[in-house]
């Protein structure tokens, strides 16, 4: 099912600047128990990246009573939420007013095997380089080319995750994934203030980082640094936590700090859940 401006239909204007120029920001949500998940973070990251592209925010209490509606019937799904600029004319020059579209859009949950979870995933590194841009880094933009062409790298079902560089040889993040690797007990992940996107399963992972009393640092780090983790896992808002055991010729154990992540992750969420009106 999809809604578009509240109307159940399928057809956008193609004056539309998402189409015409990837003009705007999409969440992507996990549907369970027909309730979108941790949808309170997904909203505060979509009003940052509204308010950082100067796109008015979406009505909360609107697009909330959309969002409820089309996900009640599903025991387990992704939604995902489009925001553009709206219809404008040809040239770069901004709508006077903007009228922003609103795009839902419910999709079947991906079967994913579990050991991807338990005994975790491979992965390589990209060729495919992500550029700088300070005014950009962490908002999730339309304009994903370069995970697209990162993406295209490769077509080995082994491998389940693409490792994406910046322009200086400093490892950033995932094709679909934030990146976190332990050494000596302490948890590192990429600084997101170039490139990349600040997800909403990272933050969390942050926050039981800190209840846990678990040292973690952001910082910027290149192939030799990542490679030599004790453990190394990535996340998203679909899959949780995934360990990474092989990156290319280096093997890594699923390590102790992985897995009391991913339990307690799943408590998070459960007690997340059950505070849900």
């Amino acid at each position: 099912m999809i809604l578009i401006n509240g109307e159940c239909k399928r057809q956008i204007e193609i004056s539309d600047r998402g189409f015409q120029y990837g003009d705007g920001l999409f969440e992507t949500i996990e549907v369970k128990n027909g309730k979108p998940v941790f949808f309170d973070r997904h909203l505060t990251r979509l009003n940052t990246g509204c308010n950082r592209l100067h796109i008015p925010v979406p009505d909360p209490e609107l697009l909330t009573a959309e969002v409820f509606s089309l996900c009640k019937d599903s025991d387990q799904a992704v939604l995902k939420l489009i925001v553009t600029r709206g219809s404008g004319g040809r040239g770069y020059r901004q709508p006077d007013p903007i009228q922003p579209t609103r795009v839902l859009s419910l999709h079947p949950y991906p079967d994913y095997p579990l050991a991807h979870k338990e005994q975790g995933i491979a992965a390589r590194f990209c060729d495919t380089r992500l550029g700088l841009n300070p005014l950009l880094a962490g908002i999730k933009h339309m304009n994903r080319l370069e995970q697209i062409l990162a993406r295209a790298e490769w077509n080995d079902t082994a491998i389940q995750e693409g490792i994406m560089l910046d322009i200086n040889d400093h490892i950033i993040e995932g094709t679909m994934t934030n990146l976190f690797y332990v050494k000596d007990s302490s948890v590192h992940t990429s600084l997101l203030t170039h490139a990349g996107i600040f997800g909403i399963m990272r933050g969390i992972i942050m926050e039981i980082l800190s209840d846990n009393e678990i040292p973690i640092s952001e910082r910027l780090f290149n192939k030799d640094e990542f490679l030599s983790a004790d453990e190394i896992f990535v996340s998203n808002s679909i899959i949780g936590i995934w360990p990474v055991n092989q990156i290319e010729n280096s093997y890594f154990p699923v390590g102790p700090i992985t897995k009391q992540l991913q339990s307690c992750l799943e408590r998070f969420k459960s007690e997340a859940e059950a505070s849900r009106p």
